[in-house]
């Protein structure tokens, strides 16, 4: 089977869809769609028009959709350009010629029927089913919405006359879904042609019609705005989710527009909305197809068969195992997307017999078989999005980030709705949100003013190794220069002989703390001879850093040198905060470093001696970032960890599954390198390790880690 994303929209549907969107302006593209599909599905429908699968199977043209698009995104306007400049014609003649007609013809034959079966004369029985179809009322193509005993009603009368639809078309479906419950579980019955038979009482004034056994086909259209209908934790939302489960999902094609992203068109010059006012090319083409539209009333298509080659059955049935197979992958609990996909082939084989019919093609041909898959899995797509709806949590956090500003409760109980009024409530979803965003790179602050609980959150972004922020000159103070520098070529900077530079921006080129532009993505260290160079490699080891050697180095046997480590988002940091942050991480560092290193105006100046990179992850900020949960949790457990040295913290704060064995070694080292005597490392080795939450088995440590510390001691000088 082709690749889906090389199949092609059906050609007459998109040029219908084109037209649509430059009459409304909006390039809603899948709204427009499924409303064109739906359009055309009602007149095969109302034809019916029949797909003949094998000599011994046939299956009726029908199309359910459910179409979302916000608020002014051409909804209704594309509903009104289908009705009065594409299908009118159709509709036109087929309810003042057509469907008549054919009714007439039928009704004698139903007669001649009744007549057999009740041994009765047949111009009394043609009288009586004449009167019978005359108390029905007059046909209607399409309805917003009708009783169940009107809907049994009206489909009686098409199965007298033998042709004809039943079309439902609800606008603002999220206003109306209560009130519509019963048309709707009766239509999950309908979409098959098929109802129960109702009993109700038969009396003289209310005689019951006699049954008359047939299909009538059945389509559906649900369309309005998602505001209302997917409003989260609504009763109006868990009633639509049943309402998917009940059998609509799979029944369904979907549209799923928010008024968000890229499909709106660009804003049009005054004098391109002039010539597209007088552009006549899109009516003379909306008159052309509509009575084109026409001609397909006529009653030579009715109960037509339109033929589904073996070739194309193949590939449809391709399709549907593929659809088997990715319904297999869902978890238990998505049960609603498991069902569509599993179902998906069969509404997109129904809509295939669609297009063939609106092209007068006497056969389903494989174009026709990929433009309904094409549609189905962007449909598809759209389900996706409709189901798995943001959570009131995951809503409160991109909300918090999106304003930029403080926020007191007050504020967030006037902007959104879903925001708990009890404190304990509130507690609980903001934990919550505070936890989603910490996954989803957001973080959320909080700070107390008078008592008084602010809360400001930020998006961050994710840093580009190939833009590391830095500004540079050859004065201490002025003419700095902004780039973005890709890090593999960092040492170039680092390197040239007599320039200083920042890691920050630097508004007008003035190296000052008003001056600095908020944005960092690495942080800069200066070791002043407080640790060997390698001792820091072998800490950091599992960072991506640039070490390099300063001017000072080895004046008098001490290394000195500075690490730059990149990190994984930027930093929008103010130069109250941006000093705090750098103070939590130094704390977390298991050796001493520059404090000054905390102001974001400190420059560093390059020096061209010894540099080398290492390989590993990014910094991970999130921990440290002040007025944050996780900074608090860090706080907390340092707490705890105070009779430790900086040290000893970070091997405890540095251990997990599968690297304490590697920690530990590392730790030994260190001793070993700080001149320990054999005895003491292992006294600190094991005392170290009793106090991890997971620790090492005391064989493990004597038979792998202090081998490796009696080699090293045997080999210092």
């Amino acid at each position: 089977m082709k690749p889906f994303d090389q199949m092609s929209f059906h050609p007459l549907s998109e040029q219908i869809v084109s037209a649509i969107r430059k009459k409304t302006g909006i390039n809603n593209t899948q709204f427009y769609r499924i409303v064109v599909a739906s359009h055309l599905s009602n007149m095969a429908s109302s034809m019916n028009v029949k797909l003949r699968l094998s000599p011994k199977e046939t299956q009726a043209i029908n199309f359910f959709g459910i179409a979302l698009s916000a608020s002014g995104t051409g909804k209704d306007y594309s509903m009104k350009i289908m009705e009065e400049n594409v299908t009118n014609q159709f509709v036109e003649r087929f309810l003042e010629e057509t469907f008549p007609t054919h009714a007439e013809d039928n009704l004698p034959k139903l007669a001649v029927k009744r007549a057999a079966r009740k041994a009765s004369d047949p111009d009394t029985e043609l009288d009586l089913v004449s009167t019978e179809y005359r108390r029905l009322g007059p046909p209607v193509y399409a309805f917003d919405g009708a009783t169940i005993a009107a809907v049994r009603q009206f489909r009686h009368k098409l199965l007298m006359a033998n042709l004809g639809a039943l079309n439902m078309q609800v606008n603002e479906i999220g206003a109306n879904l209560l009130s519509k419950q019963d048309e709707l579980k009766a239509f999950i019955e309908l979409y098959d042609g098929k109802i129960k038979t109702s009993l109700t009482k038969n009396t003289q004034d209310n005689a019951r019609n006699e049954e008359i056994i047939g299909n009538a086909p059945t389509n559906m259209l649900l369309f309005g705005t998602p505001a209302m209908l997917l409003q989260t934790g609504s009763k109006l939302e868990e009633n639509f989710h049943q309402f998917l489960e009940t059998g609509y999902a799979r029944r369904c094609f979907f549209a799923y527009y928010t008024g968000k992203g890229d499909q709106t068109q660009a804003k049009l010059t005054p004098e391109e909305e002039l010539k597209q006012r007088f552009d006549t090319n899109t009516d003379t083409f909306l008159e052309d197809i509509s009575e084109h539209f026409a001609n397909l009333a006529d009653l030579m298509y009715a109960h037509s068969e339109i033929i589904v080659p073996e070739a194309v059955l193949l590939e449809s049935i391709r399709y549907k195992q593929s659809c088997e197979e990715r319904a297999s992958d869902f978890r238990e609990h998505q049960i609603v997307l498991q069902q569509e996909m599993k179902n998906r082939h069969y509404k997109m084989l129904k809509l295939a017999g669609a297009y063939a019919f609106v092209d007068g093609s006497p056969e389903v041909t494989l174009d026709h078989l990929e433009n309904a898959i094409k549609l189905a899995e962007e449909s598809g797509k759209c389900f996706r999005n409709i189901t798995i709806q943001e959570k009131p949590y995951e809503k409160l956090a991109r909300y918090i980030a999106s304003v930029g500003d403080d926020l007191t409760h007050a504020d967030l109980d006037a902007a959104l709705p879903f925001y708990p009024k009890v404190a304990g409530q509130r507690s609980d979803m903001l934990q919550m949100a505070t936890a989603f965003g910490y996954r989803n790179n957001i973080i959320i602050k909080k700070a107390f003013n008078d008592g008084i609980e602010f809360l400001r959150g930020e998006t961050l972004q994710k840093t580009i190794l190939e833009k590391m922020v830095v500004a540079y000159s050859t004065d201490i103070a002025t003419g700095y220069r902004n780039e973005h520098a890709p890090w593999d070529e960092l040492h170039k900077l680092t390197q040239a002989q007599g320039m200083h530079w920042v890691n920050h921006h630097v508004h007008g080129g003035h190296r000052q703390e008003d001056n600095i532009i908020p944005g960092c993505n690495m942080l800069v260290f200066d070791v002043d001879g407080t640790v060997p160079l390698h001792t820091a490699k072998m800490l950091l080891e599992g960072y991506k850093a640039l070490f390099y050697t300063t001017k000072r180095h080895q004046q008098d046997g001490q290394d000195r040198f500075r690490i730059i480590l990149p990190t994984n988002f930027n930093l929008n940091l103010d130069a109250k905060d941006f000093k705090e942050f750098y103070r939590n991480v130094m704390d977390w560092l298991p050796f001493e470093v520059d404090e000054a290193c905390g102001q974001r105006a400190r420059k560093w100046l390059a020096h061209s001696f010894h540099h080398e990179y290492t390989d590993g992850e990014l910094f991970d900020v999130l921990p440290f970032i002040p007025k944050t949960s996780k900074n608090d949790e860090r706080k907390k457990v340092l707490e705890t960890q105070q009779h430790h040295d900086n040290l000893e913290r970070w091997v405890l704060n540095n251990s997990g599954d599968g690297n304490r064995n590697n920690m530990l070694l590392r730790y030994a080292m260190i001793l070993v390198d700080a001149g320990f005597h054999e005895t003491e490392i292992r006294h600190r080795v094991m005392d170290l390790n009793a106090k991890m939450p997971d620790k090492l088995d005391e064989v493990e440590i004597l038979s792998t880690i202090m081998v490796s510390v009696t080699k090293a001691v045997a080999k210092r000088p």
